[in-house]
């Protein structure tokens, strides 16, 4: 299908304001990645395609995930192959010879042959192995996975890498494999925007990809979702990142379409693509197919889970309850019948900040909460924004696909942290692609004179598009000016990168959270280096952000 254009702004125009508005003024890495068609089973001989995974680290237990291609031509979304009894294993010990659980569970066609196993009774704070095996013997790779500390314990320090914005055509997949490289992780949190829905060629640079998308239409069914998340699984970093650490998941919107609400999406045209309602159904079913992530009762990805009494980690959903966008100019960003998170889901919250006696209460949001005006950009700037974009002369104001675009539920939760004393709130990010550290301002108009009630750590995407990507110029052409204006607008806003690609590293201990941002040399080729480029904290009590001198490790 056609690429469409965007009716309001989305990340992708928050990125082309920064770069509209520049143009207005004169760690060890392993082995080079070699993802490639893994070779068909032999007839009746399963094997282990796609990796291993596992998730949602609890003090006794954590979540497991493989996929089994039975047979030859039961690919995913084919919806052939046979039941097929799969055993699996977690050990203390690489060698498995001391097995701490097993059980056997059946992989079959209607679960696209994925396999989930929720392990419980496994000790607290403690690194264990884990496999599988089906058929005659055939084995799975070795993955290794850690649980939570105790609820209760006295946590010195924890360490999350944190990604998001995985877009398969525009780039390899090299932050993964740097972060699989560290031994040091508690667990990966992805931060949505795991996969891309689009078609072949809808959305890289100037149509070019680096690699092409199964299936190569824009994917709508559920056979289309399982394929789609088939495919990024056989990337070798990808695997690696799984095989490695627990990953913590919450969507965003390309897990389903771009700019999706409660009701539709930016990217669905119901007149040739079906119900929106049927579109979400088969996405969210292929994603807690695919991904290692436990379901609430609602069929949402929002939950909880605890790091001792050093952290308590809200994970938002962001999609699933929000009100459609407003459009741009039409003054509805501060209505309060719209919503972004829904009122059962922001009660939740707001009751388990309130609640909570951790020392850290990390926050994942998949669209960045710290407000960002462009409208306050000076004219020689903002006047060409608006020509490239063809915007309203008055110029982009806010990001509606972010909370900027429903400042009631902002206002309603920040003035909960501000009213029930709620301190050390981390809201961690992904979805604009670019790296920000901020703080969460009370009143953006007077600060600083008006006090913060949280910071936020903004990562940058793994491969997706930014500034320099957009603009075809070399990374740091035209960013600093852009950058300094975005700040100059913005004095809640510490730093912002709007070129790099890579990922974050949070450490957490009872002092400090501090985000340490990692760049790779380039996202587009496959033994990309990664190097440190910036430190950012919060320390104790604050709710301010710092500048750090160097990273945690």
């Amino acid at each position: 299908m056609t690429t469409r254009h965007l009716s309001s702004p989305s990340r992708r125009t928050v990125v082309r304001a920064a770069a509209a508005s520049a143009a207005a003024v004169p760690v060890l890495a392993t082995a080079t990645t070699t993802t490639s068609a893994a070779p068909a089973p032999a007839a009746g001989v399963p094997t282990f395609l796609h990796g291993v995974a596992s998730g949602d680290p609890l003090p006794d237990g954590v979540l497991l995930w493989t996929r089994v291609t039975p047979e030859p031509g039961a690919e995913p979304g084919s919806g052939a192959g046979p039941d097929t009894p799969v055993r699996w294993e977690v050990a203390e010990d690489r060698e498995f010879a001391r097995i701490a659980a097993n059980g056997v569970t059946v992989a079959s066609a209607t679960s696209d042959h994925t396999v989930k196993a929720d392990v419980r009774g496994l000790r607290p704070a403690t690194a264990y192995y884990f496999r599988f095996t089906a058929g005659d013997g055939v084995r799975s790779a070795v993955g290794r996975t850690r649980t939570a500390p105790a609820a209760d314990a006295a946590t010195a320090g924890l360490r999350f890498g944190v990604v998001s914005c995985a877009n398969w055509e525009a780039g390899w997949f090299s932050a993964y494999r740097h972060l699989a490289a560290r031994p040091d992780l508690d667990a990966v949190l992805h931060l949505g925007d795991y996969l891309y829905e689009y078609g072949t060629g809808e959305y890289t640079t100037g149509g070019t990809a680096v690699r092409e998308h199964r299936p190569a239409h824009e994917i709508l069914d559920l056979a289309d979702y399982r394929t789609r998340h088939g495919h990024y699984k056989t990337d070798d970093d990808l695997q690696a990142l799984h095989a490695a650490h627990p990953v913590i998941a919450i969507w965003d919107d390309h897990e389903f379409a771009n700019d999706a609400w409660s009701g539709g999406a930016q990217n669905h045209t119901p007149e040739t693509e079906g119900a929106w309602r049927q579109r979400v159904a088969a996405a969210k079913q292929a994603y807690f197919e695919w991904m290692p992530v436990r379901a609430s009762t609602e069929g949402t990805v929002y939950r909880r889970l605890r790091f001792g009494r050093l952290a308590d980690l809200h994970l938002l959903d962001l999609r699933s309850f929000r009100s459609e966008q407003a459009s741009v100019g039409s003054g509805k960003v501060d209505d309060p019948a719209r919503t972004m998170t829904g009122r059962a889901q922001l009660d939740w919250l707001k009751a388990g900040l309130a609640g909570s006696d951790a020392a850290w209460k990390l926050v994942g949001t998949s669209v960045m909460i710290s407000p960002v005006a462009f409208g306050a950009l000076p004219a020689h700037l903002l006047e060409p924004l608006a020509g490239l974009l063809g915007l309203p002369k008055e110029g982009l104001a806010v990001n509606v696909d972010q909370w900027d675009g429903y400042t009631a539920d902002r206002k309603e939760l920040i003035s909960h942290l501000r009213d029930r004393a709620v301190a050390d709130t981390v809201f961690l990010t992904g979805d604009i692609h670019m790296a920000w550290a901020n703080d969460v301002p009370v009143r953006a108009a007077t600060y600083p004179l008006s006090p913060s009630a949280a910071t936020e750590f903004v990562v940058t995407s793994v491969t997706s598009d930014n500034l320099d990507d957009l603009l075809r110029v070399a990374p740091g052409t035209v960013s600093p000016v852009a950058a300094a204006a975005v700040r100059a607008a913005n004095r809640h806003v510490k730093w912002v990168d709007l070129d790099s690609h890579g990922y974050g590293v949070l450490d957490v201990t009872a002092e400090h959270a501090q985000m340490d941002y990692y760049v790779l040399s380039d996202k587009t080729a496959r033994d990309a280096t990664s190097s440190w480029a910036r430190s950012y904290r919060t320390r104790r009590g604050t709710q301010r952000v710092e500048r750090a001198d160097r990273p945690v490790r």
